[in-house]
């Protein structure tokens, strides 16, 4: 196993009094129920199913009023918490947001600004004022955004405003990684080798990588979320990383500072979830929790795409070694709320801090589900100033979890360049047993340049891993969105894959399997089969119900309908052209398929999204995404997309005379491979240009990409300039 990138779940402290075993607390399937909110968004998008979710006392007293400091799917899951609590909610939202999901589910809401992200979600005076309009007692800020920002943080204590999360002086420390590596050092918590300062410019860049050894890895001191961070392998990727990583961090954070740190070649990535108690006054009483890991390796450019708890790689011995630093530092800042101790590991478990999230991370849920704990309630509580009900002692591994980051991306594309849309149609799998769906979008939501592409994040909970990737296979399969491109057939062939269920994983993951990029699902005969046998029962189906609305309608016109007992139909698949002959028998197709007989059922409902297929004793979920007249079929089968063109065989003879269209030569013209906007343009007409050499850069969702030259050449024309707003497919350079 060639090495690890875990971080140990969650740290407590608790005082003690009040102590409760999450055993008492925890429930397999509980459905949180949202009042005061429409039937269809109940329906379809503002009721998560939590699998584990910890009792609330109501006799305890916290906040009359919160506002949440967020937007998606993390404003819409402390919104759940909170009403559970009988607390009321105050969203904030760009012009842009107005109608979304977190909106409708908070009781007031509050627009703060225009699209773009400084000038609304990190708008902290338009923020504030939000504060003083709805009297507010305190603020969840979620993740991201001003989640880590002390300055935001020291501006609600002058309002007299809670700060869900921990002091000033935690973020301070934990929020910037130079300081918080010096922390880290001073606790005795392992660390990665590497430049403790801030790195003044590429130059100074460079000669620092030099002196620890390539590969380095740059990042932003104030970073998170996998922005800001590049892997340099080499003196120009360091120059270049440096630039990248710091226009990202400016733009993420407004705050350009970088560290460099030598590189650990194929880690684990393993978080340690953390709730700390230290009161306010600073006693010394409470005991430090920590709350299992979460293994977190499967990555795309530095950003968590599956995660699950616990991890199949720690044992018992590495667990606790880990959970021990993990509170040893949190006890070195004195921090009080939820936050996440990341670790990287190597194949022999020696693990290294990498840094610590002061905030909520993005794939609690998980930790969630093992411990049956609700950590916005835990949150919430603590920053009110009241201990926590449990020892260490309390908290179990009890099952497993697994997460899956949802994201309108094209997978096919560097394992995902962002794509925009409205949903025209979306539907959760959460009628699945074991299955959780933290969203917050709806039919009709926009997906934007302006905003993470996350659609949401696929939770799914059995009594051990086995179980739980079954499940999350099962829950892709049923998983409806429509009018973006979307990763799911990425996610899919992750959680099948050999590797992957062996947990021989590593954050090189993606790229070790797909040497070439990732390409889709890869069929076998007999998976071929399958689907050639369910595409050809839904044409001929289609074909009957058309034939079968016709005899119901009054014509006119006499119509002869051919008896057809034999379907003889040519298919199409992968630029392979298939015999294949169907016959019908009520809800049965029999079907042959270049000499396999196969026999398909089904309700054949062609005005569901989702059909379930019966192939000689195998059940399969298909969606058929499109089907057109002249006999081209999208399906989506085992996650992947399939085109298929289907023809009867006297249609398949006739279009042998067709001419087909010349493919459009465009080795002389760059073009946006994804929405955003233009950074930079490097070049001019006239300009000669090398293959490889940047021409432009495109900033989409807050990651920046350096577009190239595909030959070398002269350049005819540049149709984009900085600032630009771009789509997917749009010209930018013409070379001659």
């Amino acid at each position: 196993m060639a090495g690890l990138w875990l971080s140990l779940g969650s740290l407590v402290a608790a005082g003690q009094r009040g102590q409760r075993s999450p055993q008492q607390l925890m429930r397999s399937a509980a459905l949180w129920t949202l009042k005061n909110v429409s039937h269809h968004s109940r329906q379809h998008l503002m009721v998560t199913r939590s699998l584990c979710s910890a009792g609330y006392d109501s006799n305890e007293k916290t906040f009359d009023k919160i506002l949440v400091a967020n937007r998606g799917e993390i404003a819409c899951r402390v919104i759940k918490t909170c009403k559970k609590m009988g607390i009321k909610t105050v969203a904030i939202h760009s012009d842009v947001d107005t109608s979304s999901v977190h909106v409708k589910m908070a009781d007031e809401a509050v627009c703060v600004g225009p699209a773009p992200t400084s000038k609304s979600y990190l708008n902290m005076e338009a923020i504030l004022e939000a504060i003083r309009k709805t009297r507010a007692q305190a603020v969840h800020p979620g993740y991201g955004f001003l989640s880590e920002n002390k300055e935001f943080a020291k501006c609600l204590a002058a309002e007299n405003v809670v700060f869900i999360g921990p002091d000033t002086h935690a973020i301070q420390a934990m929020g910037d990684k130079i300081e918080s590596k010096l922390l880290a050092k001073k606790a005795k918590v392992n660390t990665i080798p590497g430049f403790d300062g801030v790195v003044k410019d590429a130059d100074e860049a460079v000669r620092i990588a030099r002196e620890i050894g390539y590969p380095v890895m740059i990042k932003a001191s104030a970073g998170g979320g996998g922005k800001g961070m590049r892997i340099a392998w080499d003196d120009e990727e360091t120059r270049d990383g440096f630039r990248f990583s710091s226009q990202e961090a400016a733009s993420s954070f407004g705050d350009d500072r970088l560290l460099i740190e030598k590189f650990i070649d194929n880690p684990r990535h393993i978080e340690i979830q953390m709730v700390l108690l230290f009161q306010v006054l600073g006693d010394k009483h409470g005991n430090a929790l920590w709350l299992n890991e979460r293994e977190c390796s499967i990555q795309r450019r530095n950003q968590k795409v599956v995660e699950e708890a616990p991890s199949i790689f720690l044992d018992s011995e590495t667990r606790r070694a880990m959970g021990e630093q993990a509170v040893a530092l949190a006890k070195a800042v004195k921090y009080s709320s939820a936050g996440t101790v990341e670790f990287l590991v190597d194949s022999k478990k020696n693990f290294y801090f990498l840094e610590m999230n002061t905030r909520l991370q993005v794939e609690h849920p998980v930790t969630e589900c093992i411990t049956g704990l609700d950590l916005v309630q835990e949150m919430i509580r603590v920053a009110k100033g009241y201990p926590l009900r449990h020892k260490q002692a309390d908290i179990p591994i009890n099952g497993w979890a697994v997460e899956c980051r949802v994201y309108a991306e094209d997978p096919y594309k560097s394992f995902g360049l962002p794509s925009i849309g409205r949903l025209s149609q979306y539907q959760e799998p959460i009628h699945l047993p074991g299955v959780r769906v933290d969203s917050g979008i709806q039919p009709g939501s926009d997906i934007s340049i302006y905003y993470d592409p996350m659609i949401s994040k696929l939770i799914t909970y059995g009594s051990d891993r086995t179980e739980a990737l079954k499940r999350m296979e099962d829950a892709l399969d049923n998983y409806v969105i429509r009018g973006v491109i979307h990763n799911i057939a990425l996610l899919r062939e992750v959680i099948i894959n050999s590797r992957f269920i062996k947990g021989d994983i590593n954050t090189k993951f993606l790229s070790d399997v797909y040497p070439d990029g990732f390409k889709g699902h890869k069929l076998t005969e007999g998976e071929r089969n399958q689907l050639l046998a369910i595409a050809s029962s839904l044409f001929v189906a289609s074909q009957l119900r058309a034939q079968h609305f016709q005899e119901h309608e009054n014509s006119r016109v006499p119509i002869v309908k051919p008896q057809v007992a034999n379907w003889e139909l040519s298919v199409k698949l992968n630029n392979e052209v298939h015999t294949v002959v169907a016959s019908n028998n009520g809800k049965m197709f029999s079907v042959e398929v270049d000499g396999s007989k196969l026999n398909v059922t089904s309700t054949w409902n062609l005005a569901s999204p989702l059909l379930s297929v019966n192939v000689d004793g195998t059940q399969r979920t298909i969606q058929c995404l499109s089907r057109e007249a002249g006999g081209n079929m999208s399906i989506q089968f085992l996650g992947t997309v399939y085109k298929v063109h289907i023809l009867t065989k006297l249609a398949a003879e006739l279009n042998r005379f067709m001419l087909e269209k010349v493919a459009e030569d465009t080795s002389s013209t760059l073009r946006s491979p994804m929405p955003g906007m233009v950074v930079a343009v490097s070049v001019k007409p006239g300009d000669m240009v090398s293959e490889g050499q940047e021409i432009c850069v495109i900033e989409a969702m807050k990651m920046q990409n350096s577009m190239t030259a595909g030959k070398t050449g002269k350049v005819k024309s540049v149709h984009c300039k900085a600032g630009d707003t771009v789509g997917e497919g749009d010209l930018l350079v013409e070379l001659q």
